[in-house]
């Protein structure tokens, strides 16, 4: 007698159990997928209400001549791109502005990276206890205000009760005081160091957390073999420390460019000296000095971009030489 094999039972509407297994395989794909997102959700929705939508609202700014009266009255003076065309065609952006934004930033990076890749290969050198105590004192420093650091250096070069005249002048070196807030090339030198000063901490302790996860092994078999310190950095430390080197030049990009305190609170860097103006200054001196607050979201918005850009390629670069 034949045996005839009675048919699966169907599933509910109809399916398969191998599409259910389907159906449930492709929902928690797409529940894996999002779940990333979800977790991301709060922080994203509260940057685009902290950064996102004040960055739209300078741009809406800068597409308007928007002023005293604009406040005052609620009404928008719209006027297209005139704003950018000014600032781009003014000879002050291209003989003042720029120059010293961009040459200031690239001094500044390249010495604050030197300097705290020095400090942290001190600090790798140093046992637990002063290392502590090291570390201690130069994030000092580092969480000192802006404002307060900038009036220090103030008072050290001031014309008439600063220290650093009062040493030349003790040594023979010179006879009278000297303001060097006047010129520009020592006006910017005072705030490299001031801006060196503040931001090497941050470099030293971040290069310093990648140094000692270097191998030891590795660099005491170098030594073996005759490297010396100079070799065994570019040849062993440099290539394994480049992603974090590759983060505090970012971040040190960013900030220089953007330098505004250490530049507005020195004697002259509030606009009374023009050749001394950055983009950042520039930008505050046009909308709360002149009242031309369209101008100045201009500016803003171009800064904006010169920094963006600058990002994008520097990361670019980076990925070009891991795909190598």
């Amino acid at each position: 007698m034949s045996m005839v094999q009675a048919p699966l039972p169907a599933t509910e509407s109809g399916s398969t159990p191998a599409s259910v297994a389907g159906g449930r395989s492709r929902r928690g794909f797409s529940l894996l997928t999002a779940r990333p997102w979800l977790l991301l959700a709060p922080g994203l929705i509260i940057l685009s209400v902290l950064m996102l939508w004040p960055l739209i609202q300078v741009f809406i700014f800068s597409l308007q001549d928007y002023g005293l009266r604009e406040i005052n009255t609620g009404e928008n003076n719209w006027i297209g791109l005139q704003n950018y065309a000014e600032a781009l065609t003014n000879p002050t952006l291209w003989t003042v502005v720029l120059p010293n934004t961009v040459g200031f930033a690239i001094v500044a990076v390249f010495a604050t990276v030197a300097v705290g890749t020095l400090v942290a290969l001190l600090l790798a050198r140093l046992g637990s206890v002063w290392r502590v105590i090291v570390s201690s004192c130069i994030m000092v420093a580092w969480a000192m205000p802006a404002v307060t650091g900038t009036y220090v250096w103030t008072f050290i070069f001031d014309a008439d009760r600063g220290i650093f005249n009062a040493v030349l002048k003790d040594l023979g070196l010179m006879d009278a005081s000297v303001n060097w807030f006047t010129n520009q090339w020592s006006f910017y030198a005072i705030v490299l160091l001031n801006v060196v000063h503040h931001g090497f901490p941050f470099v030293a302790i971040t290069v310093l957390a990648g140094l000692l996860g270097v191998s030891k092994e590795m660099l005491e078999a170098a030594a073996l073999d005759g490297a010396g310190a100079w070799t065994r950095f570019w040849k062993i430390i440099f290539p394994t420390l480049k992603p974090v080197f590759s983060v505090v030049i970012i971040l040190s990009t960013i900030w220089d460019f953007k330098v505004f305190a250490q530049v507005y609170l020195m004697p002259g860097g509030n606009g009374g000296n023009r050749s001394v103006l950055n983009l950042g200054v520039w930008s505050y001196v046009e909308s709360f000095g002149q009242n031309r607050y369209g101008f100045g979201a201009a500016l803003a918005v171009i800064l904006t971009l010169v920094l963006i850009g600058i990002t994008i390629v520097y990361i670019r670069s980076l990925m070009k030489e891991d795909e190598l």
